[in-house]
């Protein structure tokens, strides 16, 4: 007889002030996990100077093409902060800032070669995540969860 596995004493927590876990919190530990992969495979193939505040530049979509005033607001965070991780990335090598041909007083956002390697490892992390959550779940109950997830971001 197949035992199943207890769940975490995050799960349990009983009355007070907060209660048991609410949807943001549920969320927010995946997340967590997936983050982590990230910044283990990008550490791992040298990219050990990236952090979690200079992988969210990173995040879907991405940055390409993009203004610094649209990742900014993408990112909810102020300009000068986003200018700021940009500044060190673009020092990095990751991206470079070049005028928009459409509108000459703007910027927008190109990843060089080294940016789009990052790219790859972190889409080649979250897919192992993919894997062994698929594993953990089965693949229809995987899918079930990328649709709801899917319908909750439209």
């Amino acid at each position: 007889m197949a035992t199943r596995k207890k769940s975490s004493a995050f799960t349990k927590v009983g009355p007070g002030p907060f209660g048991p876990p609410l949807i943001g919190a549920l969320l927010r530990l995946p997340w967590e996990t997936v983050r982590r992969r990230m910044l283990e495979r990008l550490h791992e193939h040298g990219f050990d100077d990236l952090d979690a505040p200079r992988l969210s530049v990173f995040q879907f979509p991405g940055p390409h093409g993009a203004r610094p005033t649209e990742l900014a607001a993408r990112l909810h965070a102020s300009k000068q902060s986003v200018n700021h991780l940009l500044g060190q990335l673009e020092r990095s090598g990751y991206l470079e800032r070049r005028d928009d041909a459409d509108d000459l007083r703007s910027r927008r956002i190109h990843l060089t070669a080294r940016g789009k390697s990052v790219v790859r490892v972190i889409r080649e992390a979250v897919t192992e995540v993919e894997r062994e959550w698929e594993q953990r779940l089965g693949a229809k109950r995987m899918e079930q969860l990328r649709e709801l997830l899917r319908e909750l971001g439209a």
